[in-house]
């Protein structure tokens, strides 16, 4: 069980830090119906596996739908977003640890 508290980035988005080290985080994004992750970017290489839920995904020019069972990497630097469709948990490991999560 994580220790890390749950904390709201954004409307309808709840995220908890589930495991780090200086190498890798896990960090668990629950999403309610409508509520979108801003486009940003980071240094960090992602990987996003989709548990729950049907989301669109942005990235740099194109999108991409994903359900439950779905995974992909988002490469360093790239700009990236979602929009949930149905609410949903996206589970996202980044390489190195994303210290402003901490």
């Amino acid at each position: 069980m994580s220790s890390f508290p749950v904390v709201f980035p954004d409307t309808g988005v709840a995220r908890q830090v589930l495991a780090d080290s200086p190498e890798l985080m896990v960090v668990s994004f629950r999403f309610e119906t409508g509520a979108k992750g801003a486009m940003h970017h980071h240094p960090h290489v992602q990987s996003t596996y989709c548990e729950s839920g049907r989301f669109t995904f942005f990235l740099g020019d194109e999108s991409f739908d994903v359900k439950p069972g779905d995974s992909f990497v988002i490469p360093s630097g790239a700009k990236h977003g979602c929009e949930c469709l149905d609410a949903g948990r996206l589970i996202d490991c980044f390489t190195p640890r994303r210290d402003d999560f901490l």
